[in-house]
């Protein structure tokens, strides 16, 4: 029982071919549909973020507004130089510089500390 084309046309494989692309229709309309409602949910999203961002920034604006400004820098007058380079004049005409009563020790100290780098320095460790 096979059935072999015949002279004429197919009614039956035209109406299948037909119906699916009716389905095929349906359904990318449905899913169409569906997408356009997705994306006006998603389109509504965003909107809530930039009225934060801007609520947001009125708080970080009154925030600044808040904040004490520093200090500018105050230049001495010219009264407090004019005492400052008498009281040094002074001190240099009455030679009463301070003496460091520590020097020599210091100065021992720089001594063996020259001399410990100078034994890593032949030991290649510096």
């Amino acid at each position: 029982n096979v059935r072999l084309g015949g002279l004429g046309p197919d009614y039956e494989a035209v109406k299948e071919k037909v119906e699916k692309l009716r389905q095929q229709k349906e359904y990318a309309k449905q899913i169409k549909e569906r997408n356009m409602k997705n994306i006006t949910s998603v389109q509504k999203l965003p909107a809530k973020p930039k009225v934060t961002t801007s609520v947001s920034r009125q708080k970080a604006l009154e925030y600044a507004k808040k904040i004490p400004r520093p200090k500018t820098f105050v230049t001495k007058q010219p009264e407090e130089e004019v005492k400052d380079e008498e009281v040094l004049s002074q001190i240099l005409r009455r030679n009463h510089l301070p003496q460091i009563a520590s020097l020599e020790t210091l100065q021992e100290r720089h001594e063996k500390e020259k001399q410990v780098v100078a034994a890593f320095r032949t030991l290649h460790i510096l």
